[in-house]
């Protein structure tokens, strides 16, 4: 339960949270964004099984290659990327903290 709270915590609730309090220009805009990073677990349905509780997505996945990741930071280099970069980067953070709940177990 703990790691289904904070993996779906750091998907959904903190991308809301850093729209609401960091883009307040463009509130809503920033949040669905952020939100929408969700769409590079479309390399999901490459594997089989598409969903694997016990498999960690990093460097398993293409979106979630370190090269992609790699370049997910050089968004953020870029003033018209970055919130993009951002929303990616959340998404990797979301997927690493399912990767440690794997290895502990």
């Amino acid at each position: 339960m703990l790691r289904f709270c904070i993996h779906y915590g750091i998907h959904f609730i903190i991308p809301i949270v850093i729209g609401y309090f960091f883009f307040k220009d463009y509130r809503l805009k920033a949040i669905v964004i952020l939100l929408s990073a969700i769409i590079i677990d479309v390399d999901h349905i490459l594997a089989s099984p598409i969903f694997d509780p016990n498999r960690c997505s990093i460097n398993f996945h293409p979106l979630h290659s370190y090269w992609a990741i790699g370049i997910y930071f050089s968004f953020i280099l870029f003033k018209k990327l970055r919130i993009y970069g951002i929303a990616l980067l959340l998404h990797i953070i979301a997927d690493i903290s399912d990767c440690l709940f794997i290895l502990k177990s």
